[in-house]
């Protein structure tokens, strides 16, 4: 048997000097945040990073060279209209690499802006998507001689934005009146809710035996390790983070009894939550929103990984404290990041 340790952190836009979109302004803020995010990753020394929220494939060389282990496997999701996406690091080899941005089969497109942006002359509805904003991006690795698949996504934003005035002009964060207000809210929450159907989708897949379709049968995990780490933009108890669990009962629970203390025909495609391993008189939140901490970075692992038998360690880190985050994320807050890290340490 063996520790395996994962990360996952969003490091709030890592581009290069003069990228914009809240990227640093100058060699000096670019080193400074390389640095304070380098020091948290040596603390720690995990196996893998999930990172969210990173630019161009050179950010993420420039993070390795400054950690003492050299994190040279990267893979990379697809980025978004905005150049962020999602990403994994480690120094042992991945594999595998799989990037998904289609909702699965049955999932209908949503709306993700007015109908005005629909353009009559095609047969394409503009207002609509069925893809996923920055995509779910998997790869395997070897620990212990298992092979583990990871998994990444960073889910559509609980700040609303709303679209230029003017053809090409800049996102607002404000809107012009409350039904626009009402209507965007409203968008939001149906793309995020899609997305989690998209991640458990790949997870599906992840745990289906070879001649299943995804989702039928016993499911594999409690064979093989799965785990899904990112930034979810909403807390544990939330419809669309719990679509991530899979079937019902998925929730670590020591009371006697409970669904997690006893073997069921669902453990096979369940996903637990590690929010309730966090120590009760410990940091117990990874972003701070207008004074009020909320946890909307997670990790999932498979029954394989987490069971009464075999429980992990799970802690939140960060490398300054906490801004506090207002409906605007372009406002510099002169911190590495507005998120924690969540790390957790397993035995496989």
């Amino acid at each position: 048997m063996a520790q395996l340790t994962v990360m996952t952190w969003n490091v709030q836009n890592l581009f290069p000097v003069g990228s914009g979109d809240g990227g640093p302004d100058s060699t000096v803020a670019y080193e400074a945040k390389l640095a304070a995010l380098a020091g948290v990753i040596d603390e720690v020394g995990p196996d893998v990073i999930a990172l969210q929220e990173v630019g161009p494939e050179r950010v993420l060389a420039d993070l390795s060279q400054r950690c003492v282990i050299d994190y040279d496997n990267v893979v990379t999701g697809i980025p978004d209209g905005r150049g962020i996406r999602v990403a994994l690091m480690s120094p042992r080899r991945l594999s595998n690499r799989s990037h998904t941005s289609t909702f699965p089969v049955g999932v209908a497109p949503v709306q993700i802006r007015d109908v005005r942006f629909d353009d009559p002359h095609t047969t394409d509805n503009e207002a609509l998507t069925d893809q996923t904003g920055r995509g779910i991006l998997s790869a395997t690795f070897r620990s212990a001689g298992e092979r583990v698949t990871i998994v990444t996504a960073h889910l559509k934003s609980k700040l609303i934005s709303y679209p230029s005035l003017v053809p090409g002009g800049p996102t607002r964060f404000a809107p012009i009146d409350e039904g626009e207000r009402l209507r965007y809210a409203g968008y939001a929450i149906n793309r995020r809710t899609a997305e989690a159907m998209t991640c458990r989708a790949v997870l599906d897949h992840a745990m289906a035996h070879d001649g299943d379709e995804p989702g039928d049968g016993p499911g594999t995990g409690t064979e093989v390790p799965v785990i899904l780490l990112g930034d979810l933009n909403d807390e544990p108890r939330a419809a669309s983070t719990q679509i991530i669990q899979g079937p019902g009962g998925s929730e670590i629970d020591f009371r006697g009894g409970s669904g997690f203390q006893r073997s069921d025909g669902g453990d096979g495609y369940r996903m637990w939550n590690l929010h309730r391993l966090l120590p009760a008189d410990g940091i117990n939140a990874t972003r701070v929103y207008r004074g009020r901490g909320e946890l909307i970075d997670h990790v999932f692992a498979s029954h394989r990984l987490v069971n009464p038998t075999n429980i992990p360690t799970v802690e939140i880190v960060a490398a300054t404290p906490l801004p506090s985050m207002g409906n605007d994320p372009t406002v510099p807050t002169f911190a590495p990041s507005d998120h924690a890290a969540v790390v957790a340490t397993f035995t496989v």
